[in-house]
C-alpha cells in the first residue's frame, strides 16, 4: 500500500518585531528588546536610528527608501525568510511606523516593543498632565494644522517634521493672534544632548536646533474659538454665499459627525459645513464640492484658517464632479439640489446606513425636497432666523430667508 505525500504548503511569512528606540540610544532598552536586535538578520531604521546600533548586533542594516510607504510590501517580502527588526522612534504605535506596518502588513506579523513615547517624556520634563495636553503631529501635516488646537489656557505638544518646525509653529501662532504664547522646544529627548529653548512666539528668534524635537506650547490668553458647530459667520471669508450660524448649527446637528467617518460638502460655497465637520473630531474626513473657482480657493483658505487644512477641494459642478470619489457617509448638499441627477446622484452614492441633508432656500428647490420627502419620507423642517438689529433709536427683528431643511437616511 503506497501513501502519497501530503502537499507541502507555503511557509507563512516572518513575524516582524518592531523596536522602539530613543534617542539616549540601546543602553536604554529592556533586555527583550536588546536580544531581538542582537538575534535579528535584517534591521530596517533611519539612518539616524542604525547608527544608534552598536556594533554587536551584526544584522544587515537597512535605511527606509524615499518614498517609503510604496516600497515596503517589497522589503518585506524579499525579507520573508529572515529575522527581521524595525527600528521606531519611541512608541512604534503613536504616530510610528507601527501603526504602519499594522495597516501594510497585518498586526498580527508584528510583536511591537515599545519606548517612552517623545509625547511622554516631554510632559515628565514639563510636569504636564498628559490627560489634559492636546498632541497635534505636524510630521507629515502642515503647520495650520496647529489651529484646531489654539483655545485660552490649552496646552499643547506638536510633534514636529524636523529643525524648521518650531520657527513655522511661532510664526503661526503670531499670525493667528497668539504672539504671547509661550514655546518650549525639547530636543533630543532622552538623550545625552537633550536640550530646551523656551520663548514667547512672538519674538521667537532661535535659530534651527537639532531636528529631533517636541514643541510645547502654553496658549495663555488669546482668541477663543467654540468646538461645537455654529462659529460666528465673521469667522469665514466669503462672497455671500454662508450657511448662516444659527442653520449652520441645525444642519451639523442632522449630519451627525462621528470620528472617521466621510463627508461630502455638495456646492460647498464658503466651505463652513465641512469645515465645522472636521473640527468636531481630528479622525473626520471631509470633501468640499464647489463649481466656482474663486470659492474653491475661498473655501481652502478658511479650512487653513480654521485649522483643518486637510479639508479635501473638488473644483467641479455636481453631478460630474462626484464620479471617483470616495463613498460617503454624509452628505450635505447646499447647492445645486435642482440641477438634473444631484439629488440622484448623492442617494446612490451615499453608504448603506448615511446621513443626507439638503438645505433650500428658493421656490423650485424647495419643490425638489418636497418631493423627495414625499418619495422617502425622513424629516423635514422649516428654519427662520431673526436677528435683533438697530432701528432708528431702537431694536428690531430683522429676517433672513426661511431655509426648508431635508434629513433622510439610507
Amino acid at each position: 500500500m503506497r501513501s502519497e505525500p501530503l502537499p507541502s504548503e507555503p511557509l507563512p511569512p516572518a513575524r516582524v518585531t518592531v523596536v522602539g528606540i530613543g534617542a539616549g540610544g540601546p543602553q536604554d532598552l529592556s533586555g527583550t528588546a536588546t536580544a531581538a536586535l542582537h538575534d535579528a538578520e535584517v534591521i530596517f531604521g533611519s539612518p539616524r536610528q542604525l547608527a544608534l546600533l552598536p556594533r554587536s548586533v551584526t544584522a544587515t542594516r537597512r535605511s527606509w527608501p524615499s518614498p517609503m510607504l510604496p516600497a515596503l510590501p517589497g522589503l518585506f517580502e524579499a525579507a520573508r525568510d529572515r529575522r527581521i527588526c524595525v527600528l521606531a522612534s519611541g512608541d512604534p504605535m503613536f504616530h510610528g511606523i507601527g501603526a504602519t506596518l499594522a495597516r501594510v502588513l497585518g498586526a498580527e506579523r508584528l510583536r511591537v516593543l515599545p519606548h517612552p513615547s517623545s509625547v511622554s517624556l516631554a510632559a515628565a520634563r514639563l510636569g504636564w498632565d498628559l490627560a489634559r495636553t492636546d498632541v497635534v503631529s505636524l510630521v507629515t501635516a502642515p503647520v495650520a494644522t496647529l489651529g484646531r488646537a489654539l483655545n485660552p489656557g490649552r496646552r499643547i505638544l506638536v510633534l514636529s517634521s524636523g529643525a524648521d518646525t518650531p520657527a513655522a509653529v511661532a510664526e503661526h501662532l503670531t499670525a493667528r493672534g497668539w504672539s504671547h504664547a509661550l514655546l518650549t522646544v525639547l530636543e533630543q529627548l532622552g538623550g545625552p544632548d537633550e536640550r530646551l529653548v523656551t520663548g514667547t512666539a512672538g519674538d521667537w528668534a532661535a535659530p534651527p536646533g537639532d531636528p529631533l524635537n517636541v514643541i510645547a506650547v502654553e496658549c495663555g490668553d488669546g482668541p477663543r474659538l467654540a468646538v461645537v458647530p455654529g462659529l460666528p459667520d465673521a469667522a469665514y471669508e466669503t462672497d455671500g454665499q454662508l450657511t448662516k450660524r444659527e442653520v449652520r448649527a441645525v444642519t451639523l446637528a442632522a449630519l451627525a459627525p462621528v470620528p472617521g467617518e466621510l463627508l461630502w460638502d455638495v456646492g460647498a460655497g464658503s466651505g463652513s459645513i465641512g469645515i465645522e465637520w472636521l473640527r468636531a473630531h481630528p479622525a473626520g474626513q471631509a470633501v468640499a464640492i464647489e463649481p466656482d473657482a474663486t470659492r474653491a480657493a475661498t473655501i481652502s483658505a478658511n479650512a487653513a484658517a480654521l485649522g483643518v487644512p486637510h479639508l479635501r477641494v473638488v473644483h467641479g459642478r455636481a453631478p460630474e464632479a462626484l464620479d471617483g470619489l470616495p463613498a460617503p457617509d454624509a452628505i450635505f448638499i447646499g447647492g445645486g439640489v435642482t440641477r438634473d441627477g444631484v439629488l440622484e446622484k448623492c442617494l446612490g452614492q451615499l453608504r448603506p446606513g448615511g446621513r443626507l441633508v439638503a438645505n433650500a432656500v428658493t421656490v423650485e428647490s424647495e419643490a425638489v425636497l418636497a418631493g423627495a420627502y414625499a418619495r422617502l419620507g425622513g424629516e423635514l423642517t422649516r428654519l427662520t432666523v431673526q436677528r435683533g438689529s438697530p432701528v432708528g433709536g431702537f431694536t428690531g427683528w430683522r429676517s433672513f430667508m426661511p431655509v426648508t431643511i431635508w434629513t433622510v437616511t439610507r
